[in-house]
């Protein structure tokens, strides 16, 4: 579990994250939402320490991120998986290769060992057949498996993704979707995504949590969205037309 606790950030003298209060689950996909410049991107990068909080407390399973030492939060990266908005997979590197990466650095597997790893999590993926490919001969939605793979590769306890449908078309992205809720509920992960497409909050938002000028204004999940009264929140879900066509169904129902 992770808990964000009066969470502040400035830069300068422009404050991004006024006292954010919110807790992750352990098996759950969590989802941070907002408008674009609302402070879901940095609250993010605060929470993988990226960046350093003005003032508050990031606590994993009862830890407090912000008081570590270098050494301290060096150990506690290796719990953490990332996917990056953008794949960020090495060019130069095979499929199988890209995977191997995270063991390479930080695991002390054999070769045999690391490999066999890696195989096991393009598997998981439905790559398999795929890793002697380099990323530039698979499309996007490849790399972004690819890019699963590789983040699970080291069993981590908690799995950042920074928009991972990005760029994605809509069936691609509902498998992606389905494969982080899946992993994250396999392995008992604690998963949080950022994200605006509301595809995926109605598809695996198990917890919402929703960001508006820095504040967190809104928490729940995919069944309490579209009953929500936050007019903030319904200007980001309503955006869509097909959004604002379930919201007229469901409003003519109740009536």
């Amino acid at each position: 579990m992770i808990e964000i606790k009066h969470l502040y950030k400035s830069f300068e003298d422009k404050e991004v994250l006024i006292d954010i209060n919110a807790t992750f689950a352990d098996g759950k996909t969590n989802l941070i939402i907002g408008q674009s410049g609302s402070g879901k991107t940095v609250l993010m990068k605060n929470i993988v320490g990226l960046f350093t909080p003005t003032k508050g407390e990031i606590l994993y399973d009862g830890r407090n991120y912000v008081q570590m030492s270098k050494h301290e939060k060096v150990e506690m990266r290796r719990e953490m998986g990332m996917i990056f908005q953008s794949a960020a997979l090495f060019d130069s590197l095979s499929v199988l290769e890209n995977v191997m990466f995270p063991l390479d650095m930080f695991s002390t597997m054999t070769l045999r060992e690391r490999t066999h790893r890696a195989m096991e999590c393009l598997d998981r993926v439905n790559l398999t057949g795929a890793e002697k490919k380099y990323p530039g001969e698979i499309s996007g939605g490849m790399q972004k498996r690819v890019a699963i793979a590789r983040a699970i590769a080291l069993n981590p306890k908690y799995l950042f993704c920074d928009e991972p449908n990005s760029g994605l078309d809509p069936k691609t992205s509902l498998v992606i979707d389905e494969l982080l809720h899946g992993i994250t509920e396999e392995f008992g992960i604690t998963t949080i995504i950022n994200t605006h497409d509301m595809n995926s909050v109605m598809g695996i938002g198990d917890k919402i949590i929703f960001i508006c000028k820095g504040r967190k204004e809104w928490e729940g999940d995919k069944t309490m969205v579209m009953s929500a009264t936050n007019e903030n929140l319904n200007d980001l879900v309503f955006a869509s037309e097909l959004f604002k066509k379930v919201k007229k169904v469901e409003m003519r129902e109740q009536e």
